[in-house]
């Protein structure tokens, strides 16, 4: 997992491409400053609450089984009406240790996050509680991002540039990729700090990595 730390989303994104596996997606914004968190996923899906009360408090379970090589993953099926991640959660997730939040929805307590140093990636900020509106439906389950499917123990990279989910058994494989398209990516602007044309430096057997 820390390997994957020095690469971008965009470099690993490419290298899912080339392993035939779902690439990034964006739309799922650092909530605060630019940062890059790398973590195996913990998961919890979120649903509609049908009546008033919706027993134990949502998130509280996963955050209690997340640790320090943890980035909570939170599926809420991109809904922009309720929050699914807000301050006493953030508190709790800091407590343990977690790494990041991913969550496929809205938070808020924002600041709170930020003072507590806690990467939280969203799709926007609601003052909403989520209180008498949304439940818990799962904690360590594979749950949908978006398009992608996150298994519990997938590797989830997060930065500024958007998220990338790494199968855990495919991790090395990928790996390899993102590394060899780094590499190849580092050569072509080396050559055009030194003068090299573009479209010399970009051609494209060079980009397809038939050529060196």
């Amino acid at each position: 997992m820390t390997q994957f730390a020095a690469l971008d989303s965009a470099t690993v994104s490419d290298a899912l491409d080339a392993c035939g596996l779902p690439p990034g997606q964006g739309g799922l914004r650092p909530m605060w400053g630019t940062p890059k968190v790398t973590g195996f996923a913990q998961t919890v899906e979120l649903a509609p609450l049908p009546g008033e009360h919706g027993g134990a408090h949502i998130l509280t379970s996963a955050i209690a089984e997340a640790g320090p090589e943890n980035v909570v993953v939170v599926a809420n099926g991109g809904r922009t009406d309720v929050s699914s991640w807000g301050g006493i959660v953030s508190l709790g997730a800091s407590v343990r240790g977690v790494r990041g939040v991913v969550t496929d929805g809205v938070c808020r307590d924002v600041g709170q996050a930020r003072e507590l140093g806690l990467p939280v990636f969203a799709r926007g900020q609601v003052p909403v509680t989520a209180r008498g509106r949304l439940r818990q439906k799962s904690a360590g389950e594979p749950v949908s991002l978006g398009e992608v499917t996150v298994n519990p123990g997938d590797v989830v990279l997060a930065d500024e540039g958007g998220v990338v989910v790494v199968p855990r058994d495919r991790a090395d494989e990928v790996l390899r990729a993102a590394r060899r398209l780094a590499d190849r990516e580092a050569a072509i602007e080396a050559e055009v700090r030194a003068g090299v044309s573009l479209p010399d430096a970009m051609r494209d057997a060079r980009l397809a990595g038939t050529e060196a």
